[in-house]
C-alpha cells in the first residue's frame, strides 16, 4: 500500500472511517485520527487500557490490524515482531517523535535563512525568485506551508531600492493579500526589463556625447598642426 492510500473502515452504524497512512511528516494529526477512529471503533482501550482491567485479545487484535494497515510496508516489519498493539504504538511514537525534533530544529534554521533572505545588487529577479521557491519547497518537505501573501511580501521586501517607486504602486492599487506569487514575480520582471531598457539608452546617448567630444577634440587637434 502506497504512502498516500487510505484504509476505509465502518463504524457499527455504517459510517466510513478513513484511516490516514502514516508519513515522515504527519505522525502528530495521524496519531490523533488514528486515536479518534480506534476509540471510536471501541478498541483504544488496546493502548491505554482501563486500570486494573486486562486487555481483551481480540480488541488488542483488531486494534494491531488497525495500526499494520496504517503503516507503510518498512514500518510494519520493523514492529511486527512487537506483542501488544500497545507496544507497537509506543514504538511508533517514539520513533516519530524523534524525527520530529529534527524536522522542528531544521525548519527552525530555514525560517531563519528565510527572514535573511535578500535579493542581492545584479542579481536578477528570475535569480531571486529561483532561491525564494527552493526555500518554499524545503518548508513543503518538512510538512510547513507558507501562505501565498507571507511568501508575496517576503519577495516584495527583499528587493533592491531601485524598485520602491513600483513597490509604492503595488501597496497603494493592489491587495497583497490576494495577489499570486507569479503575479507578483511578473510584475517585477516586467519592471526589470523597464529598468534595463532606460540604462541601456542613457548608456547609448552617453557613448554618442563621447564619441561627439572626442571628433570635436581630434578635429581642433588636427587644425592646431595646419
Amino acid at each position: 500500500m502506497s504512502s498516500s492510500s487510505q484504509l476505509v473502515t465502518k463504524e457499527n452504524g455504517g459510517v466510513p472511517f478513513q484511516c490516514p497512512m502514516l508519513t515522515r511528516t504527519n505522525y502528530t494529526t495521524w496519531a490523533i485520527k488514528m486515536e479518534a477512529i480506534m476509540d471510536a471503533h471501541g478498541i483504544w482501550e488496546s493502548i491505554e487500557p482501563v486500570a486494573g482491567e486486562a486487555v481483551d485479545e481480540k480488541k488488542n487484535k483488531s486494534a494491531q490490524a488497525f495500526l499494520f494497515q496504517a503503516v507503510p510496508e518498512d514500518i510494519q516489519l520493523q514492529v511486527a515482531k512487537k506483542k501488544t498493539t500497545k507496544e507497537v504504538w509506543e514504538s511508533l511514537k517514539l520513533r516519530h517523535l524523534g524525527v520530529d525534533r529534527v524536522q522542528k530544529a531544521r525548519l527552525h534554521t530555514l525560517k531563519s535563512d528565510f527572514e535573511a533572505l535578500r535579493m542581492k545588487d545584479g542579481e536578477s529577479i528570475d535569480e531571486f525568485t529561483g532561491k525564494l521557491s527552493g526555500m518554499i519547497s524545503k518548508f513543503s518537505s518538512l510538512g510547513e506551508t507558507l501562505e501565498e501573501s507571507t511568501v508575496v511580501r517576503k519577495l516584495l521586501d527583499s528587493v533592491p531600492d531601485k524598485y520602491l517607486q513600483l513597490l509604492a504602486s503595488i501597496e497603494q492599487y493592489s491587495g497583497l493579500d490576494s495577489m499570486p506569487f507569479e503575479e507578483a514575480i511578473g510584475r517585477l520582471k516586467a519592471y526589470e526589463d523597464r529598468l534595463k531598457s532606460r540604462s541601456s539608452q542613457t548608456s547609448g546617448e552617453a557613448g554618442l556625447l563621447l564619441n561627439q567630444t572626442e571628433n570635436k577634440l581630434n578635429q581642433k587637434s588636427s587644425w592646431g598642426g595646419f
